[in-house]
């Protein structure tokens, strides 16, 4: 049986950006847009950020100004719409 890990879980972490956006919402984003979300508070924020880099927190970096970017083609992404 193989084990197949998260991708977000390499061993080539990437940086993740936790910050406020121009709203006020919290944001963790991966510094390439491959992941992040919007957060109610800043310690949810940490925490998704913790589990998506596999417990790497030499790897966050706060900010005081982060935006979360969606794509306006969702096929972009490499998801579609669904009508």
């Amino acid at each position: 049986m193989k084990l197949v890990e998260h991708p977000s879980c390499s061993p080539t972490t990437s940086t993740i950006f936790v910050g406020r956006n121009r709203h006020g919402n919290w944001v963790a984003r991966e510094q390439n847009g491959i992941f992040g979300g919007l957060f109610v508070n800043r310690a949810q924020a940490f925490k998704y950020a913790l589990f998506e880099n596999g417990h790497h927190p030499e790897t966050i970096v706060e900010v005081p100004r982060v935006e979360l970017d969606i794509p306006a083609n969702p096929e972009i992404a490499g998801t579609k719409r669904v009508a």
